[in-house]
């Protein structure tokens, strides 16, 4: 195991506990479901869905989960 491939697993190991962590600390899909159907959609909550932070724990896994196919990746062709 060369250097780049031993510094490169470090950091692939680093990513999967980061990925890991993230999507755990993502809320379920069934969690609003009370508040719509109780309290309508037209909610405080529902206008700045995109600025909450599940919506960023979203888009940071969509990141997290690219750098880590990417490394895994760079890692089988090394």
């Amino acid at each position: 195991m060369t250097t780049t491939q031993l510094i490169l697993s470090i950091v692939c190991v680093i990513i999967d506990i980061i990925l890991v962590a993230v999507v755990t600390l993502q809320s379920g899909k069934n969690a609003g479901l009370s508040s719509t159907i109780g309290g309508g959609s037209d909610t405080f909550l529902s206008k700045n869905k995109a600025r909450s932070l599940d919506a960023r724990l979203a888009k940071l896994t969509k990141w997290v989960a690219a750098v880590f196919m990417v490394l895994t990746v760079v890692l089988c062709l090394l």
